[in-house]
């Protein structure tokens, strides 16, 4: 994603990022998920780091999503 206006905010388990996602979804913020390995298996071919995405959103809302990730990361970590 060279010369793009979204910037990666997160790399994380498949089941904390769709979690993440919905809260910056709730608060307006769009992310795009990035999954190699995913795209890898539908491609036909296979993966060493199975689960895990990758999040970015508009360079904008870098520091709103970093406040709901970093809210949402401490949540599930309780």
């Amino acid at each position: 994603m060279e010369d793009s206006n979204y910037i990666r905010v997160f790399t994380g388990s498949f089941i904390i990022s769709q979690r993440i996602v919905q809260d910056l979804e709730a608060a307006g913020i769009n992310a795009i998920v990035k999954d190699e390995s995913e795209s890898g298996r539908l491609a036909g071919f296979g993966s060493s780091i199975q689960g895990q995405q990758d999040l970015y959103v508009n360079k904008d809302e870098q520091q709103a999503a970093a406040k709901i990730i970093e809210a949402t990361a401490s949540e599930l970590d309780a």
